[in-house]
């Protein structure tokens, strides 16, 4: 299940966390009571995960959402804990608390307040930011080669992860504020549905053909698609253009192209193999979920590539201490060679609808050929 290993590694902090905490509980029954609750936090993220790959209605389904948000909780539970100790012993160590503080009933309440509620407080910020959709806007050059237009304005999402818990308004909401935009192209970079699948995809297909465009819309998959399989026929009645390994010329203007996941199913193109079909005439625009391949895709005749994928991390600090191991760009704009890209935090969060880094993203580009 992914994300346990983390969680076994971290191990012996959730231990360390737990007895330290319980210790500033008064009275054996609150002691019981807190173990009780702690269990149930530890808990809380694989009973959601089990319960995400079956249909969960009812009941079932406000178990899956509490236990999604009990990962974020316990992760700054966690934090809170470590990084108050550490200050504790920072401040005993140059002599500002006296250990006879520290032992009162006083300090001792508040420590156990501080240390419940900030990690909720931090938790209830991150579902708002989750919840709260942001464009992010980049100004870029590109080169015209043979091309017809002079600009483009392209918006680039990805990430939607519609799944039982998402939002009726989601799509709603992203529909208008993409409109608003007037782009020339909309394009969108995979893991649109949860990968088990979810009940009245025709609310949300019917929700994507409000999207307008010059060019239209145009799709790729991601690593999610995969997991749930066929998915080309909900991007079709969604009024997308589905790439999958497969390129399409827009007018005389420029090429899209879209690569296939390549982790799951079918053996995705080597990026030259792909981009045969663009040829050197007009600039290429490549639509890859997930940033990688980046040496290889610098020296082809890609000029930009869009992607998402990393969510930016999607909780602080996994995107400062994991994500640059994993990632040359996890999110932002950067150029290899002749080749810019530009990776999206991601329209909605994956698993605990919580983001405490990065935002809710819609990418506006404004390109100008040159």
């Amino acid at each position: 299940m992914y994300l346990m290993t983390e969680l076994i590694l971290i191990s012996p902090l959730i231990i360390y966390s737990c007895v330290r905490v319980r210790k500033l509980i008064p009275g054996t029954v609150f002691k019981n009571i807190y173990l009780l609750f702690f269990i149930l936090l530890l808990s809380g993220y694989p009973i959601a995960e089990s319960l995400s790959h079956r249909d969960s209605t009812g009941w079932l389904r406000w178990t899956m959402i509490a236990g999604y948000y009990c990962l974020p909780y316990l992760l700054y539970f966690i934090l809170s804990v470590v990084t108050i100790d550490i200050g504790i012993l920072f401040l005993r160590i140059l002599k500002i608390l006296h250990v006879n503080t520290i032992s009162g009933d006083r300090f001792r309440s508040a420590l156990l307040g501080v240390c419940l509620i900030l990690p909720a407080l931090v938790v209830f910020a991150g579902a708002w930011n989750n919840n709260h959709l942001a464009v992010t806007e980049y100004s870029i050059r590109l080169p015209r080669k043979s091309s017809t237009i002079n600009e483009l304005k392209m918006v680039f999402a990805s990430d939607f992860h519609l799944s039982p818990i998402t939002s009726d308004r989601l799509v709603e909401q992203f529909v208008q504020k993409v409109n608003a935009l007037h782009p020339d192209i909309v394009m969108i970079g995979g893991d649109v549905i949860e990968g088990h699948g979810i009940e009245n995809l025709e609310k949300f297909e019917m929700q994507f053909r409000a999207l307008s465009a010059r060019y239209g819309v145009y799709a790729a998959p991601g690593n999610h698609e995969r997991y749930g399989g066929g998915m080309e026929e909900f991007f079709r009645r969604s009024g997308m253009k589905y790439l999958d390994d497969r390129v399409e010329k827009i007018g005389d203007a420029f090429y899209v192209a879209g690569r296939n996941y390549g982790r799951r199913g079918p053996r995705r193109k080597p990026i030259e193999e792909l981009l045969e079909d663009a040829p050197e005439d007009l600039p290429v625009i490549l639509i890859d979920h997930s940033p990688t391949d980046l040496d290889n895709v610098s020296r082809s005749r890609a000029d930009l590539q869009l992607s998402g994928h990393t969510h930016n991390g999607q909780l602080f600090p996994v995107n400062l201490l994991i994500m640059p191991f994993h990632y040359e760009i996890a999110w932002g704009t950067m150029v290899k060679a002749d080749t810019r890209f530009i990776v999206s935090s991601g329209l909605q969060a994956w698993g605990p609808p919580v983001k405490t880094a990065g935002t809710s993203e819609i990418v506006l580009i404004h390109a100008v050929f040159h």
